[in-house]
């Protein structure tokens, strides 16, 4: 118990600092506390709907929130990820950390290119943005992560939408796709709800505290760190993966 206590408000602290749901972080810590790959991908999806729909409530009362943008976004993760729980069970535990070390190195590599901060946004049409969602939510929510992980690196450095802004986007939408994800695990038998709850209630507290620590942090120290968040990760997947 107290180890998931303290589990779900360190994550949720990421969570709210990063604009991650918790799975990119939690799924590797779960698994070294000894749960099977699928039933921590179940626990990371159950504990990214309490980070997420809390920490977006809190990124909008701050005006950090760009509501209409990240909806159309939303609603293709949220189709997507009904068929996450489908996807998961067709593939192995090993097939599935495998898939995740790609997501991670991706976000990596796209993140460490700097991106000129005088750029515009660029305003995607609907059918856009629509489009990146879909994938994004039936793949992410596969692997247990809220498709922030890829969605902020897309944000930033193709659409040049600011950094502090980009994350409050990726935590939006995983509201979405984690309802979603989290309907088509529940259906796979792949949750672990007491443990998922009592991660996810405890991550309340980190997220409230790592958006105020996002809103003092400069964009510039952010994005290091991010970058840095980001390096732990692939490392840890591939010595447990390869090594």
């Amino acid at each position: 118990m107290f180890e998931l206590i303290m589990l779900g408000s360190f994550v949720g602290v990421l969570s709210g600092f990063f604009g991650i749901g918790g799975g990119t972080i939690l799924v590797p810590l779960l698994l070294v506390l000894g749960f099977d790959t699928k039933i921590a991908i179940g626990i990371s999806v159950l504990q990214m709907v309490f980070s997420s729909v809390y920490g977006s409530y809190l990124n909008n009362r701050k005006g950090t929130l760009d509501v209409e943008m990240v909806f159309v976004i939303g609603v293709g993760g949220f189709i997507g990820a009904l068929l996450s729980g489908y996807i998961a069970s067709s593939f192995s535990s090993m097939a599935l950390e495998i898939i995740f070390l790609c997501f991670a190195l991706f976000a990596l590599i796209r993140l460490f290119f700097k991106t000129k901060e005088d750029k515009s946004q660029i305003q995607a049409g609907k059918i856009i943005l629509l489009l990146i969602g879909v994938p994004l939510g039936a793949i992410s929510m596969t692997i247990g992560v809220g498709g922030s992980i890829i969605l902020v690196p897309i944000l930033v450095g193709c659409l040049h939408v600011p950094l502090k802004k980009a994350i409050s986007a990726g935590l939006f939408f995983v509201v979405f796709s984690s309802v979603a994800g989290l309907i088509s695990h529940m259906s796979a038998g792949d949750v672990d709800y007491k443990s998922g709850i009592i991660i996810g209630m405890a991550s309340l507290f980190g997220v409230y505290l790592g958006i105020y620590l996002k809103d003092k942090t400069a964009s510039s120290l952010q994005k290091k760190l991010l970058v840095g968040f980001y390096l732990l990760v692939v490392l840890y997947l591939v010595q447990r993966i390869f090594l």
